[in-house]
């Protein structure tokens, strides 16, 4: 029979509760403000104290449900490491906070990096080279005109401030933590060198957001980096988790529920983008802009808080059929880009 992808759990964690997954894993749920609620944090039993591995977004609400959870399910006993899976915000906002307070972070290099980096860099409007990249995406006239005098997202909104100084893990470390010995093995696409543990002990996986059921995790081009081509890091990396995966292994997500039926959830991860890039070769046959090429991406057009990462990774497909030979381009009388196929 035919492997499925599975979930032993009905529904996650209250507020402020715990549920334990396994012999000193404890599963925890944050909330978040947007239209994917909730992030998933895990607590690892170290005997004297507890690993963290992510945080959640650092806001009042945020610091009071984890006072509740360090006198509740975490029993008083302090926090004495977090482990970060990758730098984005809900992954890494009160990794700071938790430093303050004595623990050890733990997290590759480009995470640290990029994390202090934008928590950083507070602007009170966008940058002028976030406009160019909207610009060149296709942002409508009126949205980037007036986007342009609005105050941006800042990572510093939702990130404690960072203090100096980081544990580095890389590809292939072993660390201990909750009673077990974890592999260390780093992702790319989603965000640039994203860690997962892999229990060398038993059948758990951390896997933040490179590994996650019935959703997709955001694969985006930004200003920072306009030219890049994270669809191939990430389809890459899905490839290289194959060799290691196994339909008993627990997934522990970022997001959603755990899940076994890993060999058929990365086939699935695969497929997806390469139906995409089918369904938008098609589509640019004739000339588009990036922002124009929703409905074969995503099934639909995209209005409202959604726009933004869907825009970033419209611009990812573009740019990975670009690198790819497949398209070509050419600026507009407004600046922006025009995709077309080659051979159209």
């Amino acid at each position: 029979m035919t492997a499925q992808i599975r979930t032993p759990f009905d529904l996650p964690p209250e507020e402020g509760s715990a549920i334990p997954l396994a012999e000193g894993v404890l599963w925890l749920r944050l909330p978040l403000p947007m239209q994917l609620d909730h992030v998933n944090v895990f607590a690892l039993d170290d005997g004297d104290g507890w690993t963290l591995v992510d945080t959640g977004f650092d806001s009042r609400r945020g610091r009071a449900i984890w006072q509740r959870l360090m006198d509740g399910p975490l029993g008083g006993r302090p926090i004495r490491r977090v482990i970060v899976t990758h730098y984005h915000p809900d992954h890494v906002g009160l990794a700071g906070w938790f430093q303050s307070r004595g623990a050890e972070l733990v997290c590759t290099r480009t995470s640290w990096l990029y994390a202090r980096m934008l928590t950083l860099d507070v602007q009170p409007v966008p940058t002028a080279e976030t406009l160019a990249y909207w610009r060149r995406a296709g942002m409508p006239a009126d949205m980037l005109a007036r986007r342009a005098t609005e105050r941006p997202f800042n990572f510093a909104d939702v990130v404690a401030p960072m203090p100096q100084g980081f544990s580095r893990i890389v590809d292939g470390d072993i660390l201990t933590a909750g009673g077990r010995r974890w592999a260390v093995r780093v992702g790319h696409g989603h965000a640039p060198e994203h860690a997962t543990l892999w229990s060398l002990d038993d059948r758990l996986v951390l896997g933040g957001d490179q590994l996650l059921p019935g959703i997709s995790a955001n694969i985006g081009v930004y200003a920072s980096e306009p030219g890049a081509d994270p669809l191939a890091d990430w389809l890459a990396s899905c490839r290289a988790f194959r060799e290691h995966a196994r339909d008993d292994l627990l997934i522990l997500p970022g997001h959603k529920l755990p899940f076994t039926g890993l060999p058929l959830r990365l086939r699935q991860m695969i497929e997806n983008h390469e139906g995409a890039l089918d369904r938008l070769r098609e589509h640019l046959a004739e000339p588009r802009t990036a922002a124009e090429c929703f409905i074969p991406l995503f099934g639909r057009e995209i209005v409202g808080g959604a726009y933004d990462m869907a825009l970033v990774e419209a611009v990812a497909h573009m740019n990975h059929l670009w690198h790819r030979g497949e398209v070509i381009r050419r600026p507009d009388a407004d600046g922006a880009w025009i995709w077309q196929r080659a051979d159209a």
